[in-house]
């Protein structure tokens, strides 16, 4: 039987999380309400600089760069995330850098009665780090909490019809994305994720890629912090081109690289479109050469040529 992907973005700028949504876990989810529609004017560059980011945190974050990568992490990488053994030498390094910084810095808990262990935290944070692989001090410092499920997990869901009468449902979940809060993973579906289990799907890219969208402010549109205004226009022109050629791809049933699910909004597109470059590098060039260039400039990194 096959499980819904039903990847679920929250209403955004709540200031918690209510336990309906979250399950057994029970996570404040605190906001800062920066809004802002350009985002190359509102953050140049993917570096997250807080007023709070102190040379205390710096130092902090250069002992832990410093401190030898546990042997049986390595030992995790080789066997749970497919993708690191593409990576160059020098990729590699850094990314072991990310992810100590990241296991270390974040808030982890288990819900639905997981226990959470080395081997979850460095599956996942070596999948959510591939994203920033290409810039300098990006550590998701916007992520809170990471909050994992053995397995997908149900939350009830309410709707007002056009009358006025309130149902509701129950929804079925790989993972969630909250503005300045955390990030919500089924354990099963981000180890055969970071396996490769489901190519070109892949949880953990999908919720990050939310979480890099969500950087400039709470909206999710399918743009990230850019660099210039020139890379925003093209940015924005060629997203926009490409999720409506999805969703007539899809509409013919015709077969696509970029999943179907992308049609759902810009910003799942965005998040969509971010699996297949990581997952299905190759496929995306051939099929999508400017949409892959493009994110390859984004990204500052080209997972075809690996």
């Amino acid at each position: 039987m096959s499980r819904p992907r039903g990847r679920f973005l929250p209403i955004l700028g709540r200031t918690s999380a209510s336990p309906e949504s979250i399950g057994l876990c029970r996570m404040q989810i605190f906001v800062n309400l920066t809004p802002c529609r350009m985002p190359f004017l509102c953050r140049p560059s993917l570096q997250d600089r807080p007023m709070l980011f102190t040379w205390l945190k710096q130092r902090r974050r250069r002992q832990l760069l410093g401190l030898p990568f546990p042997p049986e992490w390595d030992g995790v990488l080789d066997t749970n995330v497919r993708i690191f053994q593409d990576l160059r030498g020098e990729e590699q390094q850094k990314l072991r850098g990310l992810i100590q910084v990241f296991i270390a810095e974040k808030n982890w808990e288990g819900c639905g009665g997981l226990v959470l262990t080395d081997e979850m935290k460095v599956t996942i944070a070596a999948q959510a780090c591939l994203l920033v692989l290409g810039f300098d001090g990006v550590f998701f410092d916007h992520v809170l909490s990471i909050l994992v499920y053995p397995t997908t997990y149900v939350v009830p869901e309410k709707s007002v019809d056009r009358v006025g009468i309130e149902t509701e449902d129950r929804s079925t979940r790989l993972g969630e994305a909250w503005y300045r809060g955390p990030v919500i993973l089924s354990w099963e579906d981000a180890l055969a994720s970071g396996r490769n289990e489901s190519d070109g799907h892949n949880v953990v890219l999908h919720e990050f890629a939310h979480q890099l969208d969500m950087i400039n402010d709470q909206s999710v549109d399918g743009t990230p912090p850019l660099a210039t205004p020139e890379l925003y226009e093209r940015w924005t022109e060629l997203i926009h081109e490409e999720f409506q050629q999805l969703k007539r791809d899809c509409r013919r049933g015709e077969w696509t690289v970029l999943d179907c699910y992308g049609t759902t909004n810009i910003g799942e597109f965005f998040a969509v479109a971010t699996e297949s470059f990581f997952e299905s590098s190759i496929a995306m060039q051939e099929r999508h050469p400017q949409l892959y260039a493009l994110f390859c400039e984004f990204y500052r990194q080209d997972p075809a040529s690996r």
